[in-house]
């Protein structure tokens, strides 16, 4: 990583510890993907990286949004601390602006202005010297970094050679892609292990207190022969079957409750940096997509099991493959074959916005976050569920 990469980093997470607003303009586009790259993890989501090119700087600035909202949804590890105190703190006290700018990002039109303010959500923005002169944004703190003698030259996006200004564009979107691709991998692994832990804890007592109060309920309809009885204890059996059902189609797919979904930040980054790398929509042809796909599958499982040995085999795949079978480089394709590449990009990025919007509106999810908050004030919720219908179970018990 290159001294320029190294010191936006730094000087990022040093301006959010502190609480200060910080821009730091880069020499040109080309750079920005790394500078991303080298930001903290759990702090890349309170850090604006734009571009030049109005087109994409729209379709990155969504994408920040949705990795924003969704960090604040997860309510995980990677929002403690005082950057996310403070930016809690500035949501809300600008609440609607906010809302105004979800509402921006989620309508999702490719002219339509963004609203005024929205960079008071990000305390650090990273821009191209030309967009920084343009936009004029206040902050407490400017500092322009520096090129070393061996970096290469430059590029900003409004160059006139269209191959080039392509290549920067796909660059910039692959890397906004490979941030939500592993946001919503986590957030998927997370709600996963969130489920199996609910049904160990709380779905298997459920269905055990459905079962005893659908014995009730019979057992009271037998012995009243009213019709409302009969009707009570046949929508309890119903509710009972259904239990029963649901309680052992995740008994078949358990996994030990007590290992959660815990991924390092190393695995994080060696996801992120596949994703970048291998996603199928960078795919040049159907038999390149194939690849791909197979590989983005085998990289998925690995995250989702914590397994950084196999991520590492699926980046020696990768690798072994382009050298081996002799696949085009990057540098070979041409405007038309980037520019698909720059649309499929752009639309898997639509996707998991929709995706991620889609698993947040869950009562699951509701119930997940709630966990959270409450593992935060030192409870464990769904404990205290399952401590509760113990109690009614035994209640249950002694009607029988």
């Amino acid at each position: 990583m290159s001294e320029v990469q190294d010191t936006a980093a730094a000087l990022a997470a040093e301006a959010l510890a502190e609480n200060r607003s910080l821009l730091l303009i880069a020499p040109g586009d080309d750079l920005l993907p790394d500078i991303s790259n080298a930001l903290a993890l759990d702090l890349r989501p309170l850090c604006l990286v734009l571009p030049e090119a109005e087109y994409v700087r729209r379709i990155v600035l969504r994408a920040t949004l949705s990795l924003l909202k969704s960090r604040l949804t997860r309510f995980g590890e990677d929002t403690e601390g005082p950057a996310w105190a403070a930016q809690r703190n500035r949501i809300a006290e600008h609440a609607e602006l906010w809302r105004a700018c979800l509402a921006w990002s989620e309508r999702g039109l490719d002219r339509e202005p963004w609203p005024s303010g929205i960079e008071r959500f990000f305390p650090v923005r990273i821009l191209p010297l030309a967009l920084a002169r343009a936009l004029s944004l206040p902050s407490d703190s400017v500092v322009i970094l520096g090129v070393g003698e061996e970096t290469a030259p430059t590029v900003a996006l409004a160059v006139a050679d269209e191959t080039v200004r392509l290549r920067a564009e796909l660059e910039m979107l692959a890397q906004e892609l490979s941030e939500l691709e592993l946001e919503l991998a986590t957030a998927q692994a997370e709600i996963a292990d969130f489920t199996r832990r609910y049904h160990a804890l709380v779905g298997m007592r459920m269905a055990r207190l459905d079962g005893l109060q659908a014995e009730i309920a019979d057992r009271r309809a037998a012995e009243t022969g009213e019709a409302e009885a009969r009707h009570a204890a046949e929508t309890a059996r119903a509710r009972a079957e259904r239990s029963r059902r649901e309680s052992e189609r995740f008994a078949e797919v358990e996994r030990d409750p007590a290992r959660p979904f815990r991924p390092t930040g190393d695995l994080k980054k060696l996801y992120r940096q596949l994703a970048q790398k291998i996603h199928p929509d960078r795919a040049r042809d159907e038999a390149d997509r194939a690849w791909r796909t197979q590989l983005m599958s085998e990289a998925n499982r690995a995250y989702r099991a914590g397994d950084e040995v196999a991520l590492q085999e699926v980046v020696a795949l990768w690798q072994e493959g382009r050298e081996g079978a002799g696949r085009q480089r990057r540098d070979d394709a041409s405007p038309a074959d980037i520019a698909t590449q720059v649309a499929r990009l752009k639309r898997r990025i639509g996707e998991i916005e929709g995706e991620l919007n889609r698993l947040f509106g869950s009562r699951l999810y509701e119930l997940f976050t709630a966990a959270n908050m409450a593992r935060r004030a030192g409870r464990d919720l769904l404990q205290e569920m399952a401590d509760k219908l113990d109690a009614q179970i035994a209640a249950a018990q002694g009607k029988i």
